[in-house]
């Protein structure tokens, strides 16, 4: 009986541990993903790229997401899975911006800086980078890491998407391939929205 009482009172202790744990290194990147979000996007502004501005608004995203899943993180699982629902409608919220701001490029036609791109793309992609390193061993806690993990591996798709963007337009001065890889940043949001939004639905069913 003491066994028991004793091995049930360790398991909660290495329950609780590990959600502390969480909760330090989902404010980490919390606060790397805001700061990154200031930066990236004021480049973006300043060399005219719809890639990087699109890679910071999901910066921007992916902080309110780390904070949704702060929020869902001692509560239960239809919390949990309301958090990660709201998350992949982030998402999906993110993706059809970036579409829209790729229609206002096609009418422009205006060469963004690849300089600034391929500065602030490897920054983001750093920043990301270590995100990912971070949460890598929570990605199958539960619904809501898991949605978080998905939103952290996507900004490091888009980043190497962003870096291919820069060199292409320096190569060829053309806008097209900030365009091209904007319009492949909105689908990989819209797809990832999908796939966030069906992983929660059935946890706040079942909840």
């Amino acid at each position: 009986m003491a066994d028991d009482c004793c091995s049930a009172k360790g398991q909660e202790l290495q329950r609780l541990a590990r959600r502390a744990e969480q909760r330090r290194v989902l404010l980490l990147v919390l606060a790397i993903n805001a700061l990154m979000f200031v930066l990236e996007f004021g480049a973006g502004v300043i060399a005219g790229s719809a890639a990087l501005m699109a890679d910071s608004v999901d910066m921007f995203g992916d902080a309110l997401v780390y904070g949704l899943s702060l929020f869902a993180l001692s509560r239960s699982e239809r919390w949990k899975g309301g958090a990660a629902l709201a998350k992949g409608l982030f998402i999906l919220a993110f993706g059809i911006g970036v579409a829209i701001d790729i229609a206002i490029k096609l009418h422009s036609g205006v060469p963004p800086s690849s300089g600034l791109m391929l500065a602030f793309g490897s920054l983001a992609l750093a920043a990301n980078l270590t995100c990912l390193r971070l949460l890598w061993r929570f990605r199958r806690e539960d619904v809501n890491m898991a949605s978080t993990f998905e939103c952290s591996r996507n900004d490091v798709i888009s980043n190497v998407g962003v870096l291919g963007a820069a060199g292409l337009v320096a190569l060829t001065a053309s806008p097209w391939p900030d365009i091209i890889v904007g319009a492949a940043i909105a689908a990989l949001f819209l797809r990832s929205a999908f796939r966030v939004i069906q992983s929660a639905v059935p946890v706040i069913r079942a909840a």
